[in-house]
């Protein structure tokens, strides 16, 4: 892959391939049953809040931007502020982060066990560093960045 960015382009390979893993995650052998409950949406209530690399920012910016929203919403009850609050439904959910994929949900069967994931974290690594990360970061803070990147 090629590292970094062209000309203040965002280098689409580099997503790309952030949209890979998501979907080699998905064919994993790996009981899995997401009944959208969506606890694992209200991070004040679970305490755990995802990381995003940059690639993945990136990648949920854009699925921000094209429902037509150009910042982040804000939700002062601790919910994810891609939760929309009249359906109850993510907006972004088909690019959701790896993390709400993987650790985040008891309801959906618990995390995955690092080590059945460890090559799909190394590849996000390894775009990250492409795009000039600066390795994980809190969601909020990487997706605003990635919204203002993508203006």
């Amino acid at each position: 892959m090629d590292r970094g960015k062209c000309h203040g382009q965002i280098d689409m390979n580099a997503l790309d391939e952030v949209r890979k893993v998501y979907v080699d995650l998905a064919q994993r052998p790996i009981e899995r049953n997401c009944v959208r409950t969506k606890e694992c949406c209200h991070f004040k209530l679970t305490g755990r809040t995802p990381y995003l690399t940059k690639g993945e920012a990136l990648v949920a910016a854009k699925a921000l931007r094209a429902t037509g929203r150009t910042s982040l919403p804000q939700h002062s009850d601790g919910a994810c502020a891609m939760l929309h609050r009249e359906t109850g439904n993510c907006l972004i959910y088909d690019a959701r982060p790896f993390g709400c994929r993987t650790h985040f949900c008891a309801a959906a069967g618990g995390p995955f066990a690092r080590n059945e994931v460890i090559d799909l974290i190394r590849r996000l690594e390894d775009v990250d560093l492409a795009l000039n990360g600066s390795g994980p970061r809190v969601f909020q803070n990487a997706i605003a960045d990635a919204l203002a990147e993508l203006r």
